[in-house]
């Protein structure tokens, strides 16, 4: 299994993708594709067969591949990347050249961290931008997934509008380069005070 992309984060430590095995990670990816928080993945009555199977198959499309997400080398996420020409938005939007697509999926927690979730879709759209010939991240989550919907716009997605899926009302969105960028920039921005103050030494002038 291969490391393919690695990000550090100052507060949350270092984030990376690997290589998925479907079937040595497929105990791990049932727990969390059938969690009851995970219900937008469409996968909760699967049994951990079918998650294997349904793994080998994308490790298998020319056009669909699946990674680890790990923090601090421990899984904590899983993502895809997909060209959504050829799969889940086939004939439903106006693709363009460089156009990739993306999904995500936090590992459930009794203990959430405050802005984990935004720093794994942070760190998968770096992952993704890495690549000189992707040009726009599309996404289409279900128009019920208020809360993914939410990062989404918080990394610079815009949406496009409602596209009928079979298996869902998916709200298409995409992400250009230059938007993520800005998006990034004006995180960074609105962090640095926090940081600043939890590094003042006690006493030190604001």
């Amino acid at each position: 299994m291969t490391v393919v992309f690695t990000r550090a984060d100052d507060r949350l430590g270092e984030f990376a993708l690997r290589t998925l095995d479907p079937d040595a990670d497929a105990a791990l990816l049932h727990a969390w594709v059938t969690h009851p928080k995970a219900a937008f993945w469409l996968m909760q009555d699967a049994d951990p067969a079918g998650v294997a199977e349904e793994y080998r198959r994308i490790d298998a499309h020319p056009h669909h591949d699946a990674y680890l997400g790990l923090c601090d080398g421990r899984p904590a996420f899983l993502a895809e990347r997909y060209d959504p020409a050829h799969v889940e938005l086939v004939g439903l939007y106006d693709a363009q050249p460089g156009d990739v697509g993306m999904h995500f999926l936090c590992a459930p927690t009794d203990a959430p961290v405050h802005g984990f979730t935004r720093t794994v879709i942070t760190t998968v759209m770096a992952w993704l931008f890495a690549d000189p010939a992707t040009r726009r991240v599309v996404v289409e989550p279900d128009v019920r997934n208020t809360a993914v919907q939410a990062l989404n716009a918080a990394v610079g997605f815009e949406v496009v509008g409602a596209v009928a899926k079979p298996e869902k009302e998916a709200l298409l969105s995409v992400c250009t380069r230059a938007q993520f960028q800005a998006a990034t920039d004006r995180a960074t921005h609105a962090a640095a005070p926090e940081r600043a103050a939890a590094t003042r030494p006690e006493g030190a002038p604001a």
